[in-house]
């Protein structure tokens, strides 16, 4: 049985899916797409398409860097919750991002709250782009059409 979403262990398992499934949309999507264009060519020939091949190449690449963010905020959820204290899992993760240089040591500990907030509105910006990438996707054949 999967933890509950309320626990440290739960949250990072639940992160982890969360930057699976939306990568593995995109990634299939922007793999299969030369293929559907192989018959024709895929030459963007108006401008409103070739705004849309940018739109979804672009919100697709965003959609894999935010999915990359998230899933490692779950490992760093999973090192949390490997404390006994929620304190000292904190400020492990703290450490290991200063240690790292990818965050400056900061004055006091993060609650698992405030954490838990800055994740979910990564999974909201990375919903987002796939949202854009969806409707960009969606669109490319009717702006491809000859």
């Amino acid at each position: 049985m999967t933890p509950p979403l309320e626990t440290r262990d739960g949250f990072a398992d639940w992160l982890a899916r969360q930057a699976l499934w939306p990568a593995v949309i995109v990634a299939a999507v922007l793999a299969a797409a030369p293929l559907a264009a192989l018959p024709g060519g895929f030459a963007p020939d108006s401008w409103p398409a070739a705004a849309i091949a940018i739109v979804a190449t672009v919100s697709g690449l965003a959609v894999l860097a935010l999915s990359a963010l998230i899933r490692f905020d779950a490992a760093l959820f999973h090192l949390i919750a490997s404390y006994g204290e929620e304190a000292a899992g904190g400020e492990a993760v703290d450490d290991a991002l200063a240690r790292m240089r990818l965050k400056p040591k900061p004055g006091r500990v993060r609650g698992l709250a405030e954490r838990m907030a800055g994740a979910r509105r990564l999974v909201f910006r990375q919903r987002l782009a796939l949202a854009v990438f969806a409707l960009a996707a969606a669109a490319a054949p009717l702006a491809f059409q000859p």
